[in-house]
């Protein structure tokens, strides 16, 4: 394929758009980007003992990851309005295989830190390559093509722990992350192959932003629009709700009532898989104007999945429904989410993205503390009333968020 001259705004009248190949391909490398934090789930008792480190240690490492890439999302993200986007992705994914192969040639916990932590930071090529999508789209089809790409997002993160573990079988631990790293600059080189260039065009007498006005810029866009706030709401207290789930389901499913090993547990886990379906629903919707429709489906599936989950205490049919209905409730969200914000301001997406993402996994970490202390304090049924109170105030979010968008439309000049 060759390539194309910059593309500078998506809403270029004859802009031809992503080829389907193209955006599987880019599918793809966001799923590998963001499945490579995840590779260190299933493992950390095999690292605990072949680096000869206590289990606490090696369950930091899950911590270094997500901190890491709440760092890239902060510092690296922002790049993706600076820089040409090929170039900023093929660098960012070629880093991230650096820091695989440093966690497969590991000998030592410290080497291991260090590529958990470099893969951690540079996987953000996947929260470059989402907007990219939308920016590259052909004129009314935005919505799927990010759904596409956000269906590959999410099935690498739902299908990393299973990958991990059948790899790790075969050839123990380092092998998952070695193999990671010779797929991640295969996919890499494969993208620069076939991805058009894209950058902003500077606004005419507009003066060039620097890196620390782009940075600060963030604040201010933050400011500027009252739905991206609104939006970054929901996307937190959402993936808030999830998060307690995906913290104390295991200690449910391994519990006395369900009695499940290691296996079964990723088995169940699996279902989730099919909340990636949603991401294309969700995009389809919001390309025919309908991301309002979504998102309220969606926030109402929330509220009833922790019903079902309550449910699950005792029947493992009920658990895995709920589970199934909130999967599909969060992918609803976010993907119209990220469809609303794309639209606020065509020349800052990267840093929109950025905004939300980081309000995003800020929910994510904060429901699964509240969900750990939660099963400490009262078990299940704890767990499942943290859950629904914050899908409630997501429901509040959601009225808030309704208001604005109904101003917005009134505002709108006729």
């Amino acid at each position: 394929m060759t390539t194309r001259p910059d593309t500078t705004m998506p809403t270029t009248p004859n802009a031809p758009g992503l080829s389907t190949p193209v955006l599987l391909l880019m599918a793809v490398a966001c799923g590998l980007c963001a499945g490579s934090n995840y590779f260190n789930q299933p493992l950390l008792h095999s690292i605990a003992t072949q680096l000869q480190v206590r289990d606490a240690s090696a369950a930091l490492i899950v911590t270094l990851a997500q901190v890491a890439y709440a760092a890239g999302l902060l510092l690296l993200v922002p790049l993706g309005d600076m820089l040409e986007r090929r170039a900023l992705v093929t660098t960012l994914m070629l880093l991230a295989a650096l820091g695989l192969f440093v966690s497969g040639f590991s000998g030592s916990y410290g080497m291991l830190a260090l590529g958990t932590l470099l893969t951690g930071m540079f996987s953000v090529a996947a929260q470059v390559l989402v907007p990219l999508a939308a920016t590259l789209a052909a004129p009314g089809r935005s919505g799927r093509a990010v759904g596409l790409v956000m269906s590959g997002l999410l099935t690498g993160i739902l299908a990393a722990r299973s990958v991990a573990g059948l790899l790790s079988e075969v050839g123990g631990w380092t092998l998952v992350y070695r193999a990671a790293g010779v797929a991640m600059v295969a996919v890499a080189l494969a993208l620069w192959w076939v991805m058009p260039r894209s950058r902003n065009t500077p606004q005419a007498h507009a003066p060039a932003q620097g890196y620390g006005q782009v940075l600060r810029s963030m604040g201010t866009l933050a400011m500027r629009h009252p739905r991206l706030r609104s939006r970054a709401l929901l996307g937190g207290l959402s993936f808030a709700s999830v998060s307690v789930l995906f913290s104390t389901m295991a200690l449910l499913l391994a519990g006395p009532v369900h009695r499940l090993g290691d296996a079964g547990i990723g088995l169940v886990g699996l279902a989730g898989v099919a909340g990636a379906l949603m991401a294309n629903v969700a995009g389809r919707m919001a390309d025919r104007g309908q991301a309002q429709v979504a998102t309220t489906a969606s926030v109402a599936l929330l509220l009833l999945s922790w019903g079902a989950l309550w449910l699950g205490a005792s029947g493992l049919v009920w658990f895995v429904v709920g589970m199934l209905m909130a999967d599909l409730a969060l992918q609803g969200v976010h993907i119209s989410n990220q469809n609303v914000i794309y639209r606020l301001d065509t020349t800052a997406r990267a840093r929109i993205n950025a905004v939300y993402m980081t309000s995003y996994f800020t929910g994510a970490a904060t429901g699964s503390a509240l969900g750990s202390v939660a099963w400490l304090w009262g078990g299940w049924g704890a767990a499942c009333t943290l859950g629904g109170s914050i899908a409630v105030l997501n429901a509040l979010a959601l009225a808030h968020d309704q208001r604005l968008a109904i101003q917005s439309r009134n505002a709108a000049p006729a």
